[in-house]
């Protein structure tokens, strides 16, 4: 399928449905679709504990139960549905530049480096940190290697693994954000799990350099967005709002179980403040600011009343405290059950975000590619957009 017919569709697709993934169950406690299918409704609320955390973490799983009540989702399946980049066998190296890489995060690099084309033009390591993924392509293509990090930390561990690696890395302290001499036309600019408004501006920034590829695996899309998504290519309908492109980033594949309770309980936790403040001011929901985790692990009593303080609300008794801890597990139930719906769609509009980006660069001038480069269960932010200047 061509790049721009994926994303056409896609588009269309997701406005169409857009009633379905757009209303947040913590926000709004019965989103309109519950009335509109209400078969669905009720089969999300009878589903056992351990069905919910599977189909939450898996929007495979999630869209095929609501292709069941809505067939017409069949066609969203399609185009989220992206091949895997065609990777290369990178050559042998001493198990020894992976000093320092936890075994997961390796494997991303590797994962990621296979699947980059060798371009045989200089590299550019965009957001690098220690620079692990330019050492491993200064190695594999041996090219020289030009590493941009903020953190000027960062870049001496990277000088002194580069130098313990006998490779061409030089290390540029710069925030990626406002450097101006960076990127440069010719360059092969790769960037793993640069998030948000850091790998857009190295997208826009490069193609006004005449920067000659891209090997781009975005994350965080949400990063930069003040209220709504400022779209990069042309032609789309659908508008999403910060919290739209938060949800293409809320899948993790690596919670611990231990990981898992602590984020139900805080879940429950703020849902049983909201509780409490709708009934005390009759409001519908209203953002507050981050909770300190210290508060978390309080016992609940104790993280109503410091919320209610913070908040400018009258101070809860004992029994109060109580009733609202339950009705906080309650909504907390019943909100992973219906956020089931929202979570079918992750897939779907991360597929738009990068598509946006790859048709962005077709734009302009680009042969664009977009796959996976590894499976999900590695990490799942695994989109590749690949680019070569034509």
């Amino acid at each position: 399928m061509k790049l721009v017919e994926r994303q056409q569709g896609l588009d269309a697709e997701l406005l169409k449905f857009h009633d379905l993934w757009h209303p947040q169950p913590f926000r709004e406690p019965r989103p309109p679709w519950c009335e509109c299918w209400p078969s669905l409704r009720d089969e999300l609320m009878a589903l056992p504990e351990a069905d919910i955390a599977r189909l939450n973490d898996n929007g495979a799983a999630a869209l095929a139960l609501l292709s069941r009540h809505i067939p017409d989702l069949s066609a969203l399946t399609l185009l989220a549905d992206l091949p895997a980049a065609q990777g290369v066998t990178l050559p042998e190296r001493s198990a020894h530049w992976a000093w320092e890489i936890p075994g997961r995060k390796r494997e991303q690099i590797e994962a990621f480096a296979a699947a980059a084309g060798q371009s045989r033009q200089p590299v550019l390591d965009w957001c690098g940190g220690k620079g692990h993924l330019g050492r491993l392509l200064a190695l594999a293509w041996q090219a020289p290697v030009h590493t941009l990090e903020i953190d000027a930390a960062l870049c001496e561990a990277g000088e002194n693994l580069a130098q313990r690696a006998g490779v061409r890395q030089e290390f540029v302290v710069s925030d990626a954000l406002t450097v101006t001499d960076w990127p440069r036309a010719g360059q092969h600019a790769v960037a793993l799990h640069a998030c948000g408004e850091l790998h857009r501006r190295l997208i826009r920034d490069g193609v006004d350099k005449g920067v000659g590829r891209f090997d781009v695996a975005p994350c965080c899309y949400y990063r930069g967005v003040a209220e709504s998504y400022q779209a990069m290519s042309a032609n789309l309908q659908l508008a999403l709002t910060r919290d739209d492109t938060r949800l293409a980033v809320t899948e993790t594949v690596t919670s611990s179980p231990r990981e898992t309770r602590q984020r139900d309980r805080a879940i429950a936790w703020k849902l049983g403040f909201d509780a409490y403040r709708r009934t005390v001011t009759g409001d519908a929901y209203r953002s507050f600011k981050p909770v300190p985790e210290a508060w978390i692990r309080a016992e609940f009593a104790d993280f109503l009343a410091r919320m209610a303080e913070r908040e400018g609300l009258p101070l809860p008794s004992m029994s109060t405290a109580t009733e609202f801890e339950v009705q906080g597990w309650q909504r907390r139930d019943e909100v992973m059950r219906l956020s089931i719906v929202r979570h079918a769609f992750r897939r779907a509009i991360e597929v738009w975000l990068a598509l946006d980006l790859g048709c962005f660069l077709a734009e302009r001038g680009y042969e664009v590619g977009l796959g996976s480069f590894c499976d999900r269960r590695l990490t799942p932010r695994n989109l590749l957009v690949s680019a070569q200047l034509a």
